[in-house]
C-alpha cells in the first residue's frame, strides 16, 4: 500500500468520532418520519442518503401511498423550506421559476420569484409537464441556478428535487427526456403498504404525531463534508466501474447503457450508506444496496427485452450475480 492510501486510511480512521457523533441525529431523522409515515423504510434511507448527497429524486408510485407526507415530514424534521408544485399540460416556465413585472410606480421591471426558490421541490406529476416547463427544472437541477430575463439568480442551498410520476395513467403526460431523467440520483418505486402497516395507518390518520426537529442546516451540511471524506478504496472503485461498464457491454436486452454520471452518483451513494451504517470506510454492500436505486433509470432496454417483459431492476440484478464482488 502506498503512502497516498495510508494517508487517505489515517484520515478516514479519524473520522470515526465524528461519524458516531452525527449519525445519531441521522438514526433519529428516521425515527421521527415513523411517526408519520408506516413503512417504507427502504424509501426513506434512499431519501435520506440523497439529501446527504445533495441529489435529485423520482419517485414513482401509484396515487395514495404517503409520497408528499414523507418528504414533507423530512423537510419539516430537518427545518427546510418547502414547496410544492403541482405540474399540468397548461403549466408555464414562469410559473415554475418565476418572471418580470413592470412597475409603473419606477417605470422598471421587477423579479417576482417563483416556488422553485426553496430548498427541498416536490415535483408532483412530474410528467404532465410540457418540454418547456421541464427544460426550465433542467437547468435547476444542473446548475442550480435559473434564468429570469437576462438575469441568472443562484438557487438556495441545499436545493433538492424530489419527483413523483404516476406509473399507471399515461394520458396527458409528456415523456421525460433522457437527458432530464439522468439528472436524477436515484428513482425510487413505492409500493403498497403491507397489511399490518396499513392497519397502523388506520389507527394514527386522525392523530398525526408532532414531529421534533432534529437537524439543522449546518448538520447537514456537516454531515455532507464528512461523507466526502470516507474512504472508499480503489477495489471499491474498480467494482463500481465494472459494473456500470457491463452495461454498456454489447447486451441484446440493453439499448444504451449506463453514463459517468451514474458512476459518480454510485461512487457518492455508497459513502452516504457507509456513513448511515456507521463506518468510515465503503465495503461491497453499500454499492450493492444502493446500485439499483441509482442504475434502473439509466438503462434504456431494447425492444427485445420490452417485449419480454423484462425490467431494468432484473437485468441489474443479472449483471450483480455475474460480477465478482471484490
Amino acid at each position: 500500500m502506498d503512502s497516498i492510501s495510508k494517508t487517505e486510511i489515517n484520515c478516514a480512521t479519524n473520522l470515526k468520532p465524528q461519524i458516531e457523533e452525527e449519525n445519531y441525529r441521522w438514526q433519529g431523522l428516521k425515527t421521527e418520519i415513523k411517526k408519520r409515515v408506516i413503512g417504507q423504510d427502504e424509501i426513506v434511507e434512499r431519501i435520506i442518503i440523497g439529501l446527504l448527497c445533495n441529489g435529485h429524486i423520482l419517485l414513482e408510485g401509484v396515487p395514495g401511498i404517503a409520497k408528499t407526507t414523507l418528504i414533507k415530514a423530512i423537510t419539516e424534521i430537518i427545518g427546510l423550506s418547502f414547496k410544492r408544485i403541482q405540474f399540468t399540460p397548461d403549466l408555464l416556465p414562469s410559473d415554475l421559476i418565476g418572471t418580470l413585472i413592470y412597475n409603473q410606480k419606477t417605470e422598471s421591471f421587477q423579479t417576482k420569484r417563483g416556488p422553485i426558490f426553496a430548498n427541498v421541490i416536490l415535483a408532483d406529476e412530474i410528467n404532465r409537464a410540457p418540454a418547456k416547463v421541464q427544460s426550465a427544472l433542467l437547468e435547476a437541477m444542473q446548475e442550480h441556478q435559473v434564468t429570469i430575463g437576462d438575469e441568472t439568480h443562484l438557487l438556495e442551498k441545499p436545493f433538492l428535487v424530489l419527483a413523483t410520476q404516476n406509473p399507471i395513467e399515461q394520458e396527458g403526460t409528456y415523456h421525460l427526456p433522457e437527458a432530464q431523467v439522468d439528472r436524477f440520483m436515484f428513482k425510487l418505486l413505492m409500493k403498497y403498504p403491507e397489511y399490518e402497516e396499513e392497519k397502523k395507518v388506520i389507527e394514527t390518520v386522525f392523530t398525526p404525531a408532532m414531529l421534533q426537529s432534529l437537524i439543522t442546516s449546518q448538520d447537514l451540511a456537516n454531515a455532507q463534508n464528512i461523507i466526502k471524506q470516507i474512504y472508499i478504496d480503489e477495489k471499491i472503485v474498480n467494482y463500481i466501474l465494472t459494473l456500470v461498464f457491463a452495461t454498456r457491454k454489447p447486451n441484446p436486452m440493453i439499448e444504451y447503457g449506463a453514463s459517468p454520471r451514474a458512476t459518480l452518483a454510485l461512487h457518492h451513494a455508497a459513502r452516504a450508506h457507509a456513513f448511515l451504517k456507521k463506518r468510515h470506510f465503503v465495503i461491497p454492500d453499500d454499492v450493492k444496496a444502493v446500485l439499483t436505486s441509482v442504475l434502473r433509470h439509466r438503462i434504456i432496454l431494447s425492444y427485445e427485452a420490452e417485449a419480454e417483459n423484462i425490467s431494468s431492476d432484473q437485468i441489474i440484478q443479472k449483471i450483480l450475480s455475474l460480477v465478482p464482488s471484490p
